[in-house]
């Protein structure tokens, strides 16, 4: 493995200048956290691709697995062909698979009712395989280039493909950045939901009265809005834009040619580190304000609120069961209960659950075990992701997903795609929602997914000339 130490310290200006290589793949750290907000990663033209579409698993474009559990042990099997060490001191991402996991890819592992309207374009599973990581540690103030020499497995072919790698992201980070689009990151765009006002209330009364019939404790049901996108439009400096006015600390900018993600989440789904498993469920969202006083007694009103808290603590148990099916015995716990977090338009709610994974399983293993995510499906968690389909009658796509890595030394990290721009067939896909329960009133509801989806939707609003 070959490192090398990058002068450039802004990863948006490291994107900038690999725009236009292939399957581009930007984890980003956008808001500052000790720990959490700590590393962002890069990567483009990577040496293979794994899919899963239409129930089957494909290795550059080979058929290579029928059904989610199948396409997930090969899956695995891909990952263990480069499998390697990690170095010490540097960012946990060394090379390996990135990419994202759609909602939709619930279905591919569990018998679930498929919607009726369905989201082309976008495959269940996309994974890139990377053999070059640009990394950046913001904490130290440092960045490397870490080339692999995969997927050649010769030592000496290794080394010499490490080394002409690294020479050309080196080459190409020295020079200009490319432009790829208009530079115009912002339209004038008309939006329209799946939903009107009324028809969004009429399924969250729907769904309260599944609730109160025993059917599920909750579930989290969302709108959709879309818009046609001018043939200019730049998506990438829209995604700029976003980091900047709702910075995450597990945001998101994929370049994968017709299929574009910009990402703007506060939650991780699951990480792995040295067997270790984390997972940070948000449940209990409140507005924030801009007068100091008043945001203030929010969050409190927030962390009094009993009808959040009791949503937090059921999927904290949903969470719980998830990671004891792989992680070894009594090592499941929650070091955080219902703690605020708070991002520039919104307080949440958010809790931890972690546990130390069995010996022979891996990060794999944990998305068969655990994905969706409890948060934003509900519990129990099949029959609120059956009423979700129900209900919503449309595929969610990258929406309630994961998009992360999945390092070669088993290392891993991943969020929950929420506050998520996808761009696809000349449209741009946004949705909000919320976990709804027995004491949820519709009207709120409604109010709450417009809340989320607010700053998303007003990065693409033109700014107002002086």
């Amino acid at each position: 493995m070959l490192v090398r130490t990058l002068a450039i310290r802004d990863p948006i200006e490291a994107v900038g200048r690999l725009q236009g290589l292939p399957n581009l793949t930007f984890l980003d750290s956008a808001m500052e956290h000790a720990t959490l907000g700590r590393f962002s990663f890069l990567a483009a033209d990577p040496f293979a691709t794994f899919r899963i579409e239409g129930g089957a698993g494909y290795w550059n474009d080979e058929q290579v697995a029928v059904g989610g559990r199948e396409s997930l042990r090969v899956l695995k099997e891909k990952l263990a062909l480069y499998h390697q060490a990690s170095v010490p001191g540097l960012p946990p991402f060394q090379g390996g698979a990135a990419g994202y996991f759609a909602y939709d890819f619930g279905r591919d592992l569990e018998r679930l009712p498929t919607p009726e309207t369905l989201q082309p374009g976008v495959p269940s599973v996309l994974l890139h395989f990377y053999d070059v990581v640009l990394a950046w540690d913001h904490r130290e103030a440092k960045a490397w280039l870490v080339s692999t020499g995969w997927p050649e497995t010769d030592a000496v072919r290794r080394e010499a493909r490490a080394e002409e790698r690294a020479a050309a992201f080196m080459t190409r980070l020295a020079t200009d950045p490319v432009e790829t689009g208009s530079g115009r990151g912002t339209a004038p765009l008309t939006w329209t939901s799946n939903f009107t006002r009324p028809e969004y209330e009429a399924i969250i009364a729907r769904t309260v009265e599944y609730i109160l019939a025993g059917d599920i404790f909750q579930a989290n049901i969302a709108q959709r809005f879309s818009a046609p996108l001018p043939p200019d439009f730049d998506a990438f400096a829209y995604y700029r834009r976003l980091r900047k006015r709702n910075a995450a600390t597990f945001a998101a900018w994929l370049d994968y040619g017709p299929l574009k993600i910009a990402s703007s989440s506060p939650e991780r789904f699951v990480q792995v580190y040295d067997g270790r498993v984390e997972t940070r469920p948000i449940k209990g969202t409140i507005r924030r304000s801009p007068h100091p006083l008043e945001d203030m007694n929010l969050a409190q009103v927030l962390l009094a609120s009993e009808k959040d808290r009791a949503e937090n603590v059921m999927i904290v148990d949903l969470l719980r069961n998830d990671l004891s099916r792989v992680c070894k015995p009594h090592t499941v716990h929650v070091p955080a209960l219902c703690g605020l977090e708070s991002y520039a338009t919104v307080h949440h709610l958010v809790s931890v659950v972690s546990g130390v994974l069995e010996d022979e399983l891996d990060v794999v293993d944990l998305i068969g075990a655990a994905f969706p995510g409890g948060s934003i499906t509900g519990a129990p968690k099949i029959r609120a992701m059956e009423i979700i389909t129900e209900l919503e009658k449309i595929e969610r796509g990258v929406y309630c997903g994961s998009i992360g890595y999945l390092g070669f030394d088993g290392a891993a990290d991943t969020n929950i795609a929420i506050r998520t721009v996808s761009f696809v067939g000349g449209e741009a896909i946004v949705f909000g929602g919320g976990g709804i329960t027995a004491l949820s009133v519709p009207a709120d509801e409604y109010d709450e997914t417009i809340v989320k989806a607010s700053r998303v939707l007003q990065t693409f609003e033109p700014e107002e000339p002086r």
